[in-house]
C-alpha cells in the first residue's frame, strides 16, 4: 500500500522530504503548485497532504476566534442597549449660587408661605452662568429645580450664615441675635403630595460674643436620592436675616448619576 511504500522509502529519515524546502513557503503557495508530473513523487504527496491539513486547521482556528469575538461584541452591545445612553442630551446638572456681591451683601428673598415645610425658602439663586452657576437640561422655577427625568441624583447645598454688628442696629435685635441660635439648613422635594418632603437637614448651635466683631458659620450637606420626573427640590433656612448670599459661600445644586 501507499503507507507501506512511504515507510520503506523513508525509514531512515521520516522527515527527510520536509527539509528540502521550507514548509512555510510550500503551504503559502500550495494552491499555486502544479501537481502535474509530481503525483508519483511520495515526498511531494506528503508535503501536499500535510499542507492541506495545516491550512484546514488554521482556517478552523480562525473561524472559532472570529465567532468568539463576535459573540463577545454582541453581548457587550446588548448590555449597553439595555442601559440608557449617556449622551450629552441626557446629562442633567445644575449649580446655583448666591447672587449678592461682597460689597453689598443683601438678605435673600425668603418665601415663608405655607406648605413649604420648616424654615424659609431661598428664592433668588443665580443660574445664568454668571460666575460658577449653570443649568444643564434643568429648569429653575421660583427657587426650585424641576427634575426633567426620573433617576438617582446627588443633591448638595451650602448656606453661609454671617453676622456683623452694626452700631445703628437696634439693641433688642442685637441681643436676640447674640443669644444661642439653631442654624438649620433644609433640603426639600415637592411632588404631587400637598406637603413638601424633607430630604436632608443639617444644624448647629451658635452664640456670638459681644467682643466678636462678626460670626461666620457654614452648613454643607449632600446625598443621593431617587427623584421622579417633575419633582422639584429647594433649600430652606432658619434665620434668613443672617444668610449671606455670597456666590462662593452659599450654593445649591444637583446632578443625575443614573
Amino acid at each position: 500500500s501507499f503507507l507501506l511504500q512511504l515507510r520503506d522509502t523513508y525509514s531512515k529519515s521520516g522527515i527527510a522530504c520536509l527539509t528540502g524546502e521550507e514548509i512555510g513557503n510550500f503551504i503559502q503557495n500550495l494552491d499555486l503548485i502544479e501537481s502535474e508530473g509530481r503525483a508519483a513523487d511520495p515526498c511531494w504527496q506528503v508535503k501536499w497532504h500535510l499542507g492541506k491539513l495545516i491550512k484546514k486547521m488554521m482556517s478552523r482556528s480562525y473561524e472559532e476566534n472570529v465567532s468568539a469575538v463576535n459573540a463577545e461584541r454582541t453581548l457587550t452591545l446588548s448590555h449597553t442597549d439595555g442601559q440608557q445612553p449617556r449622551s450629552p442630551i441626557n446629562r442633567i446638572a445644575a449649580h446655583l449660587t448666591g447672587n449678592s456681591n461682597r460689597k453689598n451683601s443683601v438678605s435673600p428673598r425668603i418665601d415663608s408661605s405655607p406648605r413649604r415645610g420648616n424654615g424659609q425658602k431661598i428664592n433668588n439663586w443665580e443660574s445664568s452662568r454668571k460666575g460658577h452657576s449653570f443649568l444643564y437640561n434643568v429648569e429653575l422655577r421660583n427657587g426650585e429645580l424641576v427634575i426633567p427625568q426620573t433617576g438617582f441624583y446627588y443633591i448638595y447645598s451650602q448656606t453661609y450664615f454671617r453676622f456683623r454688628e452694626n452700631e445703628n442696629e437696634d439693641s433688642d435685635l442685637l441681643a436676640q441675635i447674640r443669644n444661642p441660635k439653631q442654624l438649620v439648613q433644609y433640603v426639600y422635594k415637592l411632588t404631587n403630595y400637598p406637603e413638601p418632603i424633607l430630604l436632608m437637614k443639617s444644624a448647629r448651635t451658635s452664640c456670638w460674643s459681644k467682643k466678636a466683631e462678626y460670626g461666620l458659620y457654614s452648613i454643607y450637606q449632600g446625598g443621593v436620592f431617587q427623584l421622579k420626573r417633575e419633582d422639584r427640590i429647594f433649600v430652606s433656612v432658619s434665620n434668613g436675616d443672617i444668610v449671606d448670599m455670597d456666590k462662593e459661600a452659599s450654593f445649591f445644586g444637583a446632578f443625575m448619576i443614573g
